[in-house]
């Protein structure tokens, strides 16, 4: 009898149906351009429903419909959305701005490296054959500043990732052809020197296996050894002209003794590579969420998204000879679309392209703010004296952002 009494208690008109703890308000004003989400919009009214991620149609937190259909236009329009006040107002600073500056092609744009000496940044653009020769370079010396085409010598066939050290731009080449530019190329990593124009070949092989794509690249900063993802997208994507001859990894390239060993082959498709400022942890980006067959009877195929799968940040501690990665553990699964180029901020916070903006992720794994775009972002570099200028490029678009958060000197 008690339990039917406690029933009927809980089925009491109105009282079944009561949903507590909404989030009130779901977004608020916090400056120009900028909205702030309250405790991450943890309980929303019903009904509401966001559609899934596709390929062509990354969606955002602000495609969300609530309460029966209602738009959150407040937030799809917002330059930056933030969900931790204290520490993404801060990081943004006063006046945080985003400009869209060049409308570029469709083509994938990536590798993006500022030179200071020339206060110059060289990108690349992946587009159809056989365009993928020149790359490109906005000059910020100039107001505004321009955009146009230039070929190294040997050209370099499709760079994905890139650093600057040593004075040299280092580009992880995700091509492989034997008729680029006249001549044969296979993915690896090369040299640019921005001053005479002129690249060198640092590897090409695995033990004479071709690599799959050296998606991206980045320098240890004590040791020098350069560390390299390398998924199979080349293949899917028809920058290779053979299929792939080795598992998704990524390799450490010893600069001393030449010796490129295997740091983790546990990730699908490992994309994006960054150091904290120390070198003590390297993150390392999961995207196999993108993906398709590796099956030469397919040929070619392209790539789906799928959204049951991996989009993870993984955080790896570097050991003291800066030899190893081990303690592997997730902290970021992207909510939007994959993290595809990764980079770490001067104060170790990390930064990811991912769809139709970039991520801003403390080291504990929380998002503190997005900025949202018009198109995807596939990578990033900062520039300017105080390294506080963000270049965004990739699908359809190149754009910048002017606020606090200051990158890492490259040296």
């Amino acid at each position: 009898m008690q339990s039917i009494l406690l029933s009927l208690v809980f089925l009491a008109p109105g009282l079944a149906r009561a949903q507590t703890g909404v989030t009130q308000p779901i977004s608020e004003d916090c400056g120009p351009s900028v909205v702030c989400i309250n405790r991450y919009g943890n309980v929303l009214p019903y009904h509401f429903f966001r559609n899934l991620t596709t390929m062509d149609a990354p969606t955002t937190f602000g495609d969300t419909t609530v309460a029966n259909g209602t738009k959150l236009n407040d937030i799809k329009s917002a330059a930056f959305i933030v969900y931790n006040k204290e520490k993404g107002l801060e990081a943004l600073g006063p006046n945080p701005s985003y400009e869209y500056v060049f409308a570029v092609n469709e083509a994938v744009h990536e590798a993006p490296v500022y030179v200071a000496s020339q206060n110059k940044l060289y990108l690349s653009q992946l587009a159809p054959p056989t365009g993928y020769l020149p790359q490109l370079v906005v000059d910020l010396n100039q107001d505004p500043p321009t955009l146009s085409e230039f070929l190294s010598d040997p050209p370099v066939y499709a760079p994905n990732g890139g650093t600057f050290h040593n004075g040299k731009i280092i580009w992880g080449a995700s091509g492989g052809n034997n008729s680029i530019g006249g001549s044969e190329q296979r993915v690896g990593l090369r040299t640019l020197d921005p001053e005479t124009n002129k690249t060198v070949s640092l590897v090409n092989n695995y033990f004479g296996y071709y690599f799959n794509t050296v998606d991206d690249l980045a320098v240890h900063p004590k040791t020098g050894d350069i560390w390299f993802t390398d998924p199979q997208y080349s293949w899917f994507n028809s920058l290779t002209d053979t299929p792939p001859q080795l598992p998704a990894a990524s390799y450490r390239y010893n600069t001393s003794s030449g010796a490129v060993v295997v740091v983790d082959d546990s990730i699908g498709q490992p994309n994006g590579i960054a150091f904290t400022p120390d070198g003590s942890i390297v993150y390392i980006s999961d995207t196999v969420a993108v993906s398709a067959p590796v099956d030469p009877m397919y040929g070619h195929p392209g790539s789906t998204f799928n959204t049951t799968q991996r989009r993870t940040i993984y955080a790896f501690d570097v050991s003291q000879d800066g030899a190893h990665a081990y303690n592997k553990r997730p902290i970021y699964l992207a909510p939007g679309f994959v993290p595809d180029g990764l980079k770490v901020a001067a104060n170790g916070y990390i930064v990811t392209g991912c769809g139709y903006g970039v991520d801003v992720i403390d080291p504990s794994g929380e998002l503190l703010f997005t900025i949202q775009t018009n198109y995807t972002v596939q990578n990033f570099a900062w520039t300017g004296p105080e390294l506080k200028t963000l270049w965004l490029m990739g699908n359809g678009g190149i754009s910048k952002v002017e606020w606090d958060l200051a990158g890492q000197e490259l040296k």
